[in-house]
């Protein structure tokens, strides 16, 4: 059922989608380069893949080629059918702008692939599909591992994230169940449907609390949830589950209520569940425990558990999000947020996208946009 609320403030029956052109006007720059501009004006390959899904929802063909192309041009030395993106391109010390990280990001990846596989049957053009194919092949190829005594699953990045003999790193936000099950649909020979069986036993990182973490170690003799490198070397050095670890609640939501093991996957999430039922906002940092170290969030979090309490009929909680991110939208602006942060935006623009029906995946995956009805 479709939600009889919107935290845009738009009805789901208006044509064109306005916070789409919003976020667009503030952040997608006339080549299609989607700019985050609370980190140096710098573009991620997450940025580019996230809005060409959005792009695709949105029917917006023309910004979508633009940003395809500005992604293989910059991103991929010109060719996604040879090149994994790069994930951070910028300005480097010596005011040149370029790539700043060769190294490519698992979740980009799978989104990117994903978008242009659908793109491709949505808009029937056989171009995007190849190139999807492609991409999937690749991810396959350099982004999936086998770890013993584990078995096959993601690692965040082909360069990196495989610190010692023993170890690999994970991220679970990087496994978004609806595109997982895509490509164990119509991909059988590949190994995404063991990757998607990996997911549930490790997205708290072998932890009892019912909090997805940001990062989890996977090892022959079990899993554990690690640092970030960015946080590493700090005072307050732990593994926690916050920025990244909220669109794990985001992914579930937003899935289909039949996919195949999603009851799962909500059963390892009961720590956010149970903490929101008496919370205005969803925790902004949790350590490995479950204790709250940082409770208040930006509004992009409230945007993320939106589609996640609904699908667990927590219709009450939802509406208090839904409240909650709609008294920040700026009017001016139409975005969200007294900063309108690009994170934020990207979160929101998930959130209210699903709750305004402008789409839904199926219990395959399958995408379903409100304009192809």
């Amino acid at each position: 059922m479709l939600a009889a609320w919107s935290a845009s403030g738009c009805r789901a029956e208006q044509q064109g989608w306005p916070l789409w052109d919003a976020y667009a006007q503030r952040f997608v720059d006339v080549q299609g380069r989607v700019i985050d501009h609370s980190a140096a004006d710098h573009t991620t390959s997450e940025g580019q893949a996230y809005g060409l899904f959005f792009a695709l929802v949105a029917n917006d063909r023309a910004r979508f080629d633009k940003m395809l192309g500005w992604t293989e041009t910059n991103l991929a030395s010109g060719d996604l059918t040879l090149h994994l993106p790069s994930w951070n391109w910028g300005k480097n010390a010596a005011g040149e702008w370029k790539t700043l990280d060769p190294s490519s990001a698992t979740d980009a990846d799978l989104w990117l692939a994903y978008t242009l596989l659908e793109a491709g049957r949505l808009w029937q053009e056989p171009r995007y599909a190849k190139l999807g194919q492609m991409l999937v092949s690749r991810i396959a190829q350099q982004e999936v591992v086998e770890v013993p005594n584990f078995g096959t699953t993601l690692m965040a990045g082909p360069s990196g994230f495989h610190p010692d003999a023993k170890t690999w790193i994970t991220n679970p936000s990087y496994f978004p169940l609806p595109v997982l099950t895509y490509l164990a649909v119509t991909m059988p020979k590949g190994p995404w449907s063991m990757v998607k069986t990996s997911f549930p036993s490790l997205v708290t990182g072998g932890t009892s609390s019912g909090y997805a973490m940001d990062w989890v170690a996977v090892t022959a003799s079990g899993l554990k949830p690690v640092v970030s490198s960015a946080m590493q070397g700090s005072h307050t050095e732990k593994p926690v589950g916050s920025y990244d670890a909220i669109r794990v609640y985001l992914w579930a939501g937003i899935s289909d209520p039949a996919t195949p093991g999603l009851k799962q996957l909500f059963g390892q999430l009961g720590g956010m569940s149970g903490y929101m039922r008496g919370a205005l906002t969803p925790p902004l940092e949790v350590d490995a425990t479950g204790k709250v170290l940082q409770a208040d969030s930006p509004p992009g979090f409230s945007a993320a558990v939106i589609p996640f309490l609904e699908s667990l009929g927590m219709k009450e909680q939802a509406k208090v999000q839904a409240d909650r991110l709609a008294a920040t939208r700026d009017t001016g602006t139409g975005l969200y947020g007294h900063g309108v942060d690009y994170y934020d935006q990207n979160l929101a623009l998930f959130s209210v996208g699903w709750s305004e029906g402008r789409y839904r995946f199926d219990r395959d995956g399958r995408l379903q946009l409100k304009w192809k009805r």
